[in-house]
């Protein structure tokens, strides 16, 4: 979950999603949802609640730092029905760090009862995990930092591999290749992407999967498959 009214209107690209979509996968963590909400405490708390419910991890980013349309501490303690308080460690290194305005730094430490603190190793506020939900700054050089850090606590099991193949075709050649790719490797997700260019049209076909030897099977089928629709 992005958060940020700069994210929905278009005006940033949504770069953090495609980035820890990628990571969790490589660690074995099926990404079901990506989604970006505005600056908007009931929104994000309703769409929270679900989510965290459902869900093994939920990872959000965004909306941590001082300005007014930063709500998401205020709207991670409504998810879960609890207050806020000021962790004092936290608090005392924020007034230490920045001097020239602790005041302003320090209203960082106001986490919902209940969250363990995450240190943000590139920047000051920090992030924090309350339940299944991990909170991650939104600029992306300190939210991949911190992800660094916490990616060993979350519920991974075995990598999800890919294949990857670029084509000169069309999905309306392909496409029986790819639906029995589907039917006689089920444990494997097929995918293809297409593309039309100054040299024509172009496909991506993936596979991915976290059975290392169903995937082997699979890309070594998909390849003689497309060599022989695609001539």
């Amino acid at each position: 979950m992005t958060i940020g009214n700069e994210i929905v209107s278009g005006d940033v690209p949504n770069t953090n999603a495609s980035w820890l979509a990628q990571r969790l996968e490589r660690l074995g963590i099926d990404v079901q949802l990506l989604v970006a909400v505005p600056d908007e405490i009931p929104r994000i708390a309703e769409l929270l609640r679900s989510q965290a419910r459902e869900a093994d991890v939920v990872v959000v980013t965004g909306g941590l730092g001082g300005t007014p349309d930063d709500v998401t501490r205020e709207a991670l303690a409504a998810a879960f029905g609890v207050g806020q308080e000021e962790h004092p460690e936290v608090a005392a290194e924020l007034r230490a760090r920045f001097d020239r305005d602790p005041g302003y730094a320090v209203r960082w430490a106001r986490l919902p009862v209940g969250s363990r603190p995450l240190e943000n190793p590139l920047g000051g506020a920090p992030g924090f995990v309350i339940e299944n939900v991990y909170v991650l700054p939104g600029l992306p050089a300190e939210m991949e930092a911190m992800f660094e850090i916490v990616e060993r606590e979350l519920p991974a099991e075995r990598p999800i591999g890919s294949w990857r193949g670029k084509y000169r075709t069309t999905e309306s050649q392909i496409v029986s290749v790819l639906r029995d790719a589907g039917e006689r490797h089920p444990e494997v997700r097929v995918g293809s992407y297409p593309s039309f260019g100054p040299s024509g049209s172009e496909v991506e076909v993936v596979l991915k999967s976290n059975d290392p030897a169903a995937l082997a099977a699979a890309t070594a089928w998909i390849e003689q498959a497309l060599a022989d629709a695609i001539g």
